[in-house]
């Protein structure tokens, strides 16, 4: 079952691209719309805005439609969303189009972690739905660093049609590989998908990530000016950084995958004090080349160990209707970017320093470490025995 993992991940590159890019291009799209760099953040906010909005109501809107032609039919809506941004006459078309792009972006998810988790066996889909996920932090690896620094030669512009061809490739990929799960995956009733989200072994998860996964966005958000104007890097040295960055991201995605399945609440607690810790770091040494590119690396691994842990206590929480659960972790990651980048900006329209969003960050981490302590007591109070692959099959 690799083939279909391997090209539900590219959907993930394409997606985690578009999401991803635009913060080591974003001085170059603030020149050329005529807006502040802050302002500028506002297109990093209004994608994630799309995905918090879109994940839900697609994901409800679609629970009868088989998952194969629905992830085909997100990944075309994606493709021209991503052209419009390409094509944008003005900063307002442009946060319009980002809006669009981010709308397909957690139904996709979702519908691809119910598939995943489908084709193995119950105590490896924590890893199938982290293998899918890879492609999301190998975007980070190659996507970013590459735009980084190709921006000097090409338009921005380019850059998301690029992202546009990605997301045609993806669909004739999943056509082509993924099997049809007609049979396999039961559609379920948008009444009992609402239904299931109501437990606080749910809506825990959602609100920890949305809350401390945005340590990293305010920090990430504005990491490129950062590495300029503070560190003093080159545009090649800032592309290997991001570089760094995808590495860390792409290591603590696979790790997380592992430490989901085996200690998800001590993963969690582990994950926000090294977050929160590698921050308040960075806050004190992004002069110095070696420690800022090190923290880098290192807040990358600690944040991308949150996610398969969220993935999996969702999936646990909301077992007899994991799709709009599922989908709606990637709308709480998402409003975590946008509140990391708002807060962040926030503090750079205050007239603070361009190392101020680092310690947006570091209070966000410390709030996320805190509401994993009632997470932790939910988990434990309502813990329910494990599933079957059969059983999850059936559920899903």
């Amino acid at each position: 079952m690799r083939m279909p993992l391997f090209a539900m991940s590219i959907g993930a590159f394409g997606i985690g691209t578009a999401e991803f890019v635009i913060m080591g291009i974003l001085p170059q799209m603030a020149a050329s719309s005529g807006v502040s760099l802050a302002e500028a953040g506002l297109a990093v906010s209004a994608y994630a805005i799309g995905v918090v909005l879109g994940a839900p109501l697609l994901t409800v809107a679609t629970t009868r439609v088989p998952r194969k032609p629905l992830m085909i039919g997100l990944l075309a809506w994606f493709t021209v969303a991503n052209l419009v941004t390409a094509v944008s006459p003005n900063f307002e078309t442009l946060l319009a189009s980002r809006f669009f792009a981010g709308l397909p972006h957690g139904a996709f998810f979702g519908a691809a972690a119910v598939v995943g988790a489908s084709l193995v066996s119950y105590e490896r889909r924590a890893r199938a739905i982290s293998g899918i996920m890879s492609g999301l932090t190998i975007a980070t690896i190659v996507g970013v660093p590459v735009s980084a620094l190709l921006i000097g030669q090409f338009s921005w512009r380019w850059i998301f049609a690029a992202v546009a061809v990605l997301g045609l490739v993806a669909a004739a990929a999943i056509w082509v590989t993924v099997p049809d799960t007609r049979g396999v995956i039961v559609p379920t009733k948008a009444s009992d998908e609402i239904r299931a989200i109501r437990s606080k072994r749910v809506l825990l998860p959602l609100v920890t990530g949305a809350v401390g996964f945005g340590g990293m966005f305010a920090c990430y958000t504005y990491l490129t000016p950062i590495l300029e104007e503070v560190t003093g890097l080159n545009a090649v040295a800032i592309a290997i950084t991001l570089a760094v960055f995808g590495v860390g991201m792409t290591i603590g995605n696979v790790f997380g995958g592992h430490v989901a399945d085996k200690a998800p609440i001590q993963g969690l607690f582990a994950s926000f004090t090294t977050i929160a810790t590698v921050l308040l770091m960075m806050f004190f040494t992004m002069s110095n080349p070696a420690l800022a590119i090190g923290g880098v690396f290192l807040m990358a691994l600690s944040s991308s160990l949150v996610g398969p842990i969220m993935q999996r206590l969702l999936l646990d929480g909301a077992h007899a209707a994991p799709s709009l659960a599922s989908s709606l972790h990637h709308a709480a990651f998402n409003l975590a970017n946008a509140n990391g980048a708002w807060l962040g900006g926030l503090a750079l329209s205050a007239g603070l320093s361009l190392t101020a969003p680092i310690l947006v960050g570091v209070g966000l981490a410390l709030a996320g470490l805190a509401l994993s302590f009632p997470l932790a007591r939910a988990h434990a109070e309502t813990a329910v025995p494990a599933m079957t692959t059969a059983e999850l099959v059936k559920a899903s």
